[in-house]
């Protein structure tokens, strides 16, 4: 088992694919949602053993998919007990729209994080934001609070922005680097 697990809801794939990028460089275990919103076989267990839990799910509607809202909902038992306090927590989010309410969806990881009593990591990345930036460049979207990537509606898993998966690696070891720090 990982110190840091990626708990997660992908509808088409992408999403899939920007844990898959976390993961590469922060080490993480990936611990998929299902289409009916059930974790597999010891993910309750992964969950429990990790000293930081990322949460992704894409944006649908100007918030979480209804699949990772289950689980969240069904995490009241280890909340009723606060298993998951002082835990590291991040998270990240993909909407085929440039803003899509991704901020919505980012702040209702975070209140999950809280009501958890867990420790909230962003980015730590500056924006692109210069005449000169493309929409290849580190943090494009411009999210500090957590990470937001766009792929168009149209495009696959394997058509999505090269900038967006870049900054879902750094995002990673963001996230292993702030883990390093809290163990000291």
């Amino acid at each position: 088992m990982s110190d840091i697990v990626i708990v997660f809801h992908s509808g088409y794939g992408h999403t899939r694919k920007i844990a898959e990028a976390i993961a590469a460089t922060s080490g993480a275990q990936l611990l998929p949602i299902d289409a009916d919103g059930d974790l597999p076989a010891g993910g309750w267990e992964a969950l429990a053993a990790a000293k930081a839990i990322v949460f992704g799910t894409p944006t649908y509607m100007g918030g979480p998919s209804w699949q990772f809202k289950k689980f969240a909902d069904a995490s009241s038992k280890p909340w009723y007990t606060q298993a998951w306090r002082n835990k590291l927590a991040a998270g990240f989010t993909n909407s085929a729209s440039m803003n899509g309410d991704k901020l919505s969806t980012l702040h209702y990881l975070f209140t999950l994080s809280q009501q958890h009593s867990m420790l909230w990591a962003g980015t730590g990345l500056m924006p692109s934001n210069a005449k000169s930036s493309t929409r290849d460049d580190i943090n494009y979207v411009a999210s500090s609070s957590g990470l937001m990537t766009t792929t168009p509606s149209d495009a696959s898993p394997d058509e999505m922005v090269a900038g967006d998966l870049a900054t879902a690696a750094r995002f990673g070891e963001r996230v292993r680097e702030a883990l390093a720090l809290l163990k000291g």
